[in-house]
């Protein structure tokens, strides 16, 4: 609904004299910013934060405007859109996801898949644990964690990617009662780095930031034993031509330069 029929909606409640309520509903639209309600809204799956962080700013440094960005996991931000959450484009850790929005009616189109994510192990530097590319010392590893964190899997495509891969490599059994969930992956890795998890499975694209180095370190798990993590963005139906531009954006080298810069594959 557009503002000024919100407005005239409840002036019409406050004010009886249609006089004064149309010379005060003037006054105040007056006084709206000409953008208001129409600054283009971003989900951005939690992984993607530090490289989404970057890419915003090359695509601001083009002059495009700002733009209201929220990180979260696909799985909540499918389930907002779904109910009418006024997000204009989503960047999904996967594709499941977006295509669901898409089979809804949500979205123009299929979208398209703009980059391919890679799980990793990470533990506090202060726990003691070493992380080595060999099943029987990582069993050892998770052996000693008090506990092991991951994105809920039916949230967040890297929780599902980290059950895949435990599961394959027999870890499943030793980790399970371990467990504990994020809502998504940040607040998954976030407990590795408080200390209120040892070991956790994070987006290598978080397990390589300068932060979280200083206070972790980190393993690539082998990706052949997790489905592949094709993660698709898609553009919401109604959105207005700054998300259009930005999905153009994520689409030119520079961009996929940064996505790769931060451990990611991208489509050819």
């Amino acid at each position: 609904m557009p503002i000024y029929k919100l407005l005239e909606i409840i002036l019409g409640h406050l004010i009886s004299m249609k006089y004064i309520k149309y010379l005060f509903l003037t006054f105040l639209l007056s006084y709206l910013p000409a953008s208001f309600g129409q600054v283009a809204s971003v989900a951005v799956a939690a992984n993607m934060k530090d490289a989404f962080a970057e890419i915003n700013t090359a695509f601001k440094a083009t002059g495009k405007p700002d733009l209201r960005v929220v990180y979260g996991s696909s799985g909540n931000f499918t389930a907002q859109i779904m109910n009418g959450a006024p997000f204009n484009l989503f960047i999904s850790a996967d594709e499941q996801f977006p295509l669901e929005l898409y089979k809804n009616g949500k979205t123009v189109d299929q979208g398209m898949v703009y980059a391919i994510g890679k799980i990793a192990m990470i533990t506090k530097n202060s726990s003691g644990i070493k992380l080595v590319n060999d099943k029987a010392e990582l069993a050892r590893a998770i052996a000693k964690a008090n506990k092991v964190a991951i994105a809920k899997p039916e949230l967040a495509p890297y929780g599902k990617a980290a059950v895949e891969y435990m599961k394959a490599e027999g870890l499943w059994d030793l980790a399970k009662d371990k467990l504990v969930f994020g809502d998504n992956i940040s607040v998954a890795t976030m407990y590795v780095s408080t200390g209120a998890a040892d070991i956790g499975f994070t987006a290598l694209s978080l397990a390589q930031s300068p932060e979280l180095a200083k206070l972790t370190n980190y393993l690539v798990v082998n990706d052949k034993l997790y489905e592949p993590i094709k993660q698709r963005m898609v553009v919401i139906k109604g959105a207005p031509q700054e998300a259009a531009d930005l999905y153009q954006f994520i689409q030119t080298p520079k961009a996929k330069e940064i996505l790769v810069k931060y451990g990611y594959a991208v489509p050819k």
